[in-house]
């Protein structure tokens, strides 16, 4: 059951063991709430006692769950192979994996796999590479599921990869942006947590490192970072969806997408890809300060959600993270941008809240189709406007 409802306090509900999908930010915003069902009449008086409007938007969460892992047999049915992947059906790590060893055979001109660290549970972090030779090139980073019950955004990263592979040497805008650029596309970037939303919790958002001195498992990877740590919009409490780490990069998976970009020297641009809400995002999020690029990604974030909505007229907002979603303090763009990436940009894919975390895989095609021509916008953007 999720619960909409206008801001309030939410100590009241630490102790109901509530899970925020949306978090409170200020005054007269919007949050979402899934509540267990032991919470469910407590909340509710709550909220009704306190005069706090609320609606229900999702009845019956297990439903939602059976159908996904209903639709996710159905598609295993089907022999693997880059002919027959079904880019419509949501996938397991291995399955991910395997499909990228498939795609990296079809283009051994084109693309290469790229191990770049090992998580905390010691999974291999895989990132594809792109390129057509030469080096140092300037180069694209994209990421997605940093958060693991993001489901929408490797589904989506698995989509664009293939896009990739299959424009090159079709598609102009494809053949123009890889003759000139190198494209980085880590696709499961919290391989330990997407891993245990497949077989223990499927909303599990976190890491999986232990704690010291807490019973509580996992940091929050896009708090981890050093850009602005430990400041508002992350939290100190290791029993939070948003604990940050005891300090910058202490998470393997974040350290290693560091490591790359300062060791790599030329990355031009960083999207990272997350679900949901709608959005088109750039720094900065732990300030509202305005970023000294702010007019530039403004009209970039302003044109790319124009030709996104081109294909089923669905509306993103966008701007800054702090202005245009909440303040939050260690994130992957803010580093990003402070360590001299530009065009530091993060997406949130659908929906607005009907579905959440749980996109029916029916959305996943429409999803990722719809998001390519604001990738496009971005990618020739940052190729001809050098820096």
């Amino acid at each position: 059951m999720k619960i909409l409802l206008v801001f309030t306090t939410h100590l009241v509900f630490t102790t109901l063991l509530l899970d925020f999908w949306r978090h409170p930010t200020s005054p007269g915003r919007l949050v979402d709430l899934r509540v267990p069902f032991p919470s469910l009449q407590p909340v509710k008086t709550f909220l009704e006692s306190n005069n706090i409007s609320y609606s229900i938007m999702i009845e019956d969460l297990q439903e939602l769950l059976d159908e996904e892992k209903k639709t996710m047999e159905k598609s295993r049915r089907v022999e693997r192979s880059i002919s027959t992947f079904d880019f419509a059906s949501y996938h397991t790590i291995d399955e991910i994996y395997d499909w990228m060893d498939a795609l990296v055979e079809n283009h051994p001109g084109l693309i290469s796999k790229l191990q770049i660290g090992q998580s905390y549970e010691n999974r291999s972090l895989y990132v594809l590479k792109f390129s057509t030779g030469g080096s140092p090139r300037p180069a694209i980073w994209m990421d997605t599921g940093i958060h693991s019950r993001e489901w929408i955004t490797q589904a989506t990263g698995v989509w664009t990869a293939n896009k990739l592979a299959e424009g090159y040497g079709q598609d102009s805008t494809v053949t123009t942006i890889l003759d000139n650029m190198d494209i980085f596309l880590e696709i499961v970037t919290n391989p330990d947590g997407f891993a245990f939303t497949h077989s223990s919790n499927r909303l599990w958002r976190k890491t999986r490192s232990l704690n010291a001195g807490s019973c509580c498992v996992g940091v929050d990877p896009n708090r981890n970072w050093d850009a602005g740590f430990g400041g508002s919009g992350s939290s100190g409490n290791p029993c939070s969806e948003t604990y940050r780490g005891p300090y910058p990069h202490s998470e393997r998976e974040v350290k290693a997408i560091v490591d790359f970009i300062l060791g790599h020297g030329n990355v031009k641009s960083v999207i990272s890809i997350h679900s949901y809400s709608q959005m088109l995002l750039f720094p900065y999020g732990y300030k509202t300060a305005p970023a000294p690029d702010h007019q530039e990604l403004n009209e970039l974030a302003k044109k790319a959600v124009r030709d996104l909505a081109t294909l089923y007229g669905t509306k993103y907002s966008y701007g800054s993270v702090a202005d245009t979603i909440y303040v939050a303090a260690g994130t992957t763009i803010d580093w990003a941008y402070e360590n001299g990436v530009k065009y530091s940009f993060t997406f949130e894919l659908r929906d607005t809240g009907r579905y959440g975390f749980l996109l029916p895989s029916a959305q996943i095609i429409p999803t990722a189709t719809e998001t390519w021509p604001a990738l496009l916008d971005i990618m020739l953007h940052v190729l001809e406007h050098p820096y």
